[in-house]
């Protein structure tokens, strides 16, 4: 595998593209691919057809809460905010939402956003989901929507997790899990930026979860992922590989590689609901 600092810098040099050059990279209509991951038509709407078309998730982590009002709900990689925005509505203006995000051109695109919702009770930081600007013991909750694959160190965002959440504080993360991956594949990085060659195997990502010290962990859903949704009309859509200009791609023969490839992903490649919740003290 690349070294930690390099993959971070790949991943949010491409994130960077993909929510600022749309036109060379395409993408889901807008709303349309949130509906499919499981967010409501109301959902959609509330935050914005628009925030929603931006969504480059992989399922509604905030469906599986239980949030209420007057909570702190920390998200990682927050993106351009939509997951903040439905979150925001939960919490009311007596909760807080943080969205962590390390890309500048997304928490951009965020502070628009939620500049836009008119909510006040969204705090935007920059930072990495390995080290978290958030401190101890501090929020209620944490989602996160089709990120932590991307990242080179998980056992230190598992590890971030059960450090931030308060006592008896839960989590509910959605992201894509992947059986019987090749490891010659692991470093391409279109795969790696579509949320695939960085994935772990649900057995890891339980596994992970626990040994940082959370407990109840589970797989509240499950769905699999076909190649059609990875890389036609969704937001994976911007890391193809038809334009040898475009968000990394660089070879015929990449293109052509990939493709094979793509064939092999139909049953490999799922989206998990992981829940669980840190203990309470002396539990």
């Amino acid at each position: 595998m690349k070294p930690e600092n390099e993959i971070r810098s790949q991943v949010q040099k491409a994130y960077g593209e993909a929510i600022t050059q749309t036109a060379c990279c395409g993408g889901a209509s807008p709303g349309s691919y949130a509906q499919a991951i499981g967010y409501s038509p109301a959902e959609t709407t509330s935050a914005g057809a628009e925030v929603a078309g931006a969504s480059m998730g992989c399922g509604n982590p905030l469906s599986f809460s239980e949030v209420q009002a007057g909570e702190t709900v920390l998200d990682l990689g927050s993106g351009a905010g939509f997951d903040l925005l439905i979150a925001a509505e939960k919490v009311g203006p007596e909760g807080q939402v943080i969205g962590v995000d390390m890309t500048p051109e997304m928490l951009a695109t965020a502070q628009a956003n939620v500049a836009a919702s008119g909510y006040q009770n969204i705090d935007l930081r920059q930072g990495i989901i390995e080290n978290l600007p958030v401190d101890d013991a501090s929020v209620d909750w944490v989602i996160s929507n089709c990120v932590i694959n991307l990242s080179p160190e998980k056992e230190r965002v598992f590890g971030e997790i059960s450090r931030v959440l308060k006592p008896g504080g839960r989590f509910s993360i959605s992201d894509i899990v992947v059986a019987d991956f090749p490891d010659t594949l692991r470093d391409n990085p279109i795969l790696y930026n579509s949320c695939i060659a960085g994935a772990i195997s649900e057995e890891e990502y339980l596994a992970g979860l626990e040994t940082a010290g959370l407990a109840k962990v589970k797989v509240n859903m499950r769905a699999e992922f076909t190649a059609e949704l990875l890389f036609s009309d969704s937001p994976s859509d911007f890391f193809n590989t038809t334009s040898p200009d475009c968000c990394g791609a660089s070879t015929a023969d990449t293109q052509q590689n990939l493709e094979l490839f793509i064939k092999e992903l139909q049953g490999k490649v799922q989206s998990l609901n992981f829940v669980g919740q840190k203990p309470q003290q002396g539990g």
